[in-house]
């Protein structure tokens, strides 16, 4: 290990745990620690919300996705970031307006069911899982990257699993959202600079992405594969549009043929409104109008951001045959010139600008991804199981502080099943039908995401007819087919397009589900309350404030006292 290594290291570390330190809440209740008291600020929640969703699917994945595959691996990128624009147009601000803790609590009280409630923060546990699993394996291939050794018998990989979720499952039980919300603020804006900087130093190095893109479309794509003996060898890609055709960088179909490209944007696009560690951020915003314009603000950021990502992706193919032809340390990631592990492109494209500085930035901004996703992540588990569950069904009575040390117990469990399915799936074991494994482990959960909890979110928040029945019957079904489908995706030989279909499954399970609950709606009686939640969510000021005054007539009249003046 360098002395780089442990400057980055201690210095990611200390910036975490320091930030969570000073931000601590100060008052051990459940808006506090679920929701930052609700004050969190526009500029400052759209940074955490960044911070939150640029995961280390994002930062290591679309570029190792773009450096393997070209084109087809930008389509992540697409999907990324389109995903926040149904979230802006549809949810953010009647999500906010209604008020709630979780999106299993939104749903619950919306449709007026406890099994609407425990249903979705089953989805919820769900779709935690499949995100948490990949950024504790981003970290644990940073870790092997940059220190290269383990701890206690254990390997290079699981050692970074363990550590790097470990110090995030003692911040978020610590911190809670407020610690959280300004580490992930703090984190992306380190995470930001970071790629900034690569950015800055690949075009300083007379990079041209047009012309970089031209230059690797003159020869047939190839990419390295684990031989029978052990050994690895390049092999060319087919094209997925035109199979008879070698696949080319710059051109569609190395990895998706035309149905399989949209089927991921759409399964991307569709589950950023359904990923709970994101959604649950419209609840800490002080109002609705400001729930709104810190979407607009994200949007901002992670364009810049996926941009930035698909240019390195580019750079990192062209630039690293040339440099591993002088340098006998890259030589051993490599099978002429190509690298064995995709998620190693923006480390070893840092190390080729900046040496042992540059790969430490670039490290460092890597496990500051995982880490910051994590909590994130960490705390919406938290919250539908401390809230959702702990509150409501285990322990109706339980004080402020008996529901945050249940909220704080829970971040221990989920950190800990994570870590243990990361150890166990080593991305070296793990062929994905994909271009990256982190970014293919992470559609899953956008998968789940987009067909269980998106449709019957949607329309929860537009249409009054939707009923606890329905709501129940669209989660089953979008998450049942989702899971079904990429499941079997993984393991069947199926013909190009159904496989890429399968894998990707949000374009055929999210209609599904849609369908099925509007036709158990139609059939099942709305809540009573219907009206006054539309109010809620979708009234004027005007409205609201009318409904307010309206519900303190009724109880003071019930109280038998005369309604108050206004």
């Amino acid at each position: 290990m360098s002395a780089v290594s442990v400057v980055t290291l201690a210095g990611v570390f200390v910036v975490v745990l320091g930030v969570s330190f000073l931000t601590r809440p100060r008052r051990s209740s459940t808006v506090d620690f679920y929701l930052a008291g609700q004050r969190v600020g526009v500029l400052t929640n759209s940074w955490a919300i960044c911070g939150d969703y640029l995961s280390a699917a994002s930062f290591l994945g679309v570029a190792a996705a773009v450096y393997v595959s070209g084109l087809d691996g930008a389509w992540y990128a697409v999907g990324f970031a389109a995903g926040f624009v149904p979230v802006l147009l549809l949810v953010a601000a009647p999500l906010r307006r209604f008020g709630e803790f979780s999106l299993a609590d939104f749903l619950g009280r919306r449709l007026g069911s406890e099994g609407v409630r425990l249903s979705a923060v089953g989805v919820v546990q769900l779709i935690i899982l499949c995100y948490l699993v990949p950024q504790s394996v981003g970290g644990g291939i940073t870790w092997e990257l940059l220190v290269g050794h383990g701890v206690l018998g254990l390997s290079p990989y699981a050692t970074g699993v363990l550590v790097c979720t470990a110090v995030i499952a003692v911040v978020v039980s610590f911190g809670g959202m407020r610690g959280t919300t300004w580490n992930q603020a703090v984190q992306f804006l380190l995470l930001f600079g970071a790629l900034i900087w690569l950015a800055s130093a690949v075009t300083g190095d007379d990079f041209r992405y047009g012309a970089q893109v031209a230059e690797l479309g003159d020869q047939p794509l190839a990419n390295p594969e684990p031989t029978a003996d052990g050994d690895w060898e390049l092999v060319e890609e087919q094209n997925h549009i035109d199979g008879d055709q070698p696949a080319v960088f710059g051109q569609p179909g190395a990895r998706y043929g035309e149905l399989g490209q949209i089927a991921l944007v759409v399964t991307l696009g569709l589950g950023t409104a359904g990923l709970p560690h994101v959604m649950n951020r419209c609840f800490t915003a002080p109002t609705g109008r400001a729930a709104r314009t810190t979407t607009v603000w994200v949007l901002l950021f992670i364009g810049a951001f996926y941009a930035m990502a698909v240019m390195l992706g580019t750079s990192a193919r062209g630039a690293i045959p040339e440099a591993a032809e002088t340098r006998p340390w890259l030589q051993r990631l490599t099978v002429d010139g190509v690298l064995r592990v995709p998620e190693h492109a923006l480390p070893v494209l840092g190390r080729i600008h900046g040496g042992e500085t540059g790969l430490g930035l670039v490290a460092a901004a890597a496990l500051i991804a995982a880490m910051s996703t994590v909590a994130g992540l960490l705390l919406a588990s938290a919250a539908t199981w401390g809230h959702d569950v702990y509150e409501r069904h285990i322990n109706p009575r339980a004080t402020q502080r008996q529901a945050v040390r249940a909220g704080r117990m829970v971040t221990l469990l989920a950190a800990g099943a994570a870590a243990a399915l990361a150890i166990a799936l080593r991305p070296e074991a793990f062929t994905p039908a994909a271009p990256s494994l982190v970014a293919t482990m992470v559609t899953w959960a956008f998968a789940v995401a987009g067909s269980a909890l998106t449709p019957v979110l949607v329309l929860s928040i537009w249409w009054r007819g939707t009923t606890a029945a329905g709501g129940v019957a669209g989660m089953l079904t979008g998450g049942v087919l989702a899971v079904g489908m990429f499941s079997l995706g993984s393991v069947l030989d199926a013909p190009p397009a159904v496989g890429e279909l399968l894998v990707t499954p949000t374009l055929v399970a999210a209609p599904a589900a849609a369908l099925v609950t509007v036709l158990v709606s139609r059939r099942t009686a709305a809540p009573d309350d219907v009206e006054a939640s539309w109010i809620r969510m979708h009234g004027t000021a005007a409205d609201r404030a009318s409904e307010r005054l309206a519900a303190l007539t009724i109880a003071d009249r019930r109280r038998g006292r005369r309604p108050r003046a206004r």
